[in-house]
This record gives structure tokens, sequence and C-alpha cells, in this order.
């Protein structure tokens, strides 16, 4: 199964390579394939509106996946604990 940021860097690859195939119709299957990852990544950040598993939100591992993806804040990376 594809999760939701993995749905977008798809979508952006696609939108990406449908912009430099010289073909109409391969650059509108590109496209619309394009549109799909990202109407799914929409729906998986919708679903998963916020960072607090307490109150429904989506788990943080989830959350940092997100701003791997499609953020611009980068969080810090974990420290290791023993």
């Amino acid at each position: 199964m594809t999760t939701g940021p993995e749905h977008y860097r798809t979508g952006e690859r696609l939108a990406r390579q449908a912009q430099r195939v010289d073909d109409p119709a391969a650059a509108l299957v590109l496209a619309q394939l394009a549109t799909a990852h990202a109407t799914l990544a929409n729906a998986a950040a919708t679903a998963l509106n916020d960072n607090s598993p307490e109150e429904g939100g989506m788990p943080l591992d989830d959350y940092r996946a997100w701003q791997e993806a499609a953020g611009v804040y980068q969080p810090k990376p974990r420290k290791e604990t023993d």
C-alpha cells in the first residue's frame, strides 16, 4: 500500500515528467496520473489532519513523513535513547 507522502512524491515526479514529454497524449496521461496521486495524497493528509494522536490526529511518525515529503520546515533529528 502506498502512503500519503509516497503519493505526494509520485505526483510531483509525474507532473515534472509531463512537462518534459513532447507527445501531447503521453503528457496528458502523465498529468492525469499526477492528479490522481495528488488527490490520494490530499485525501490521506486530510484524513490524518494534525499531529495530535491523543485527539484523533495522525501518529507522530506519519506527521514526520509528511514533513519530510511536503513540508518546508524540517524537524530536528530524533535523539537515540537507551
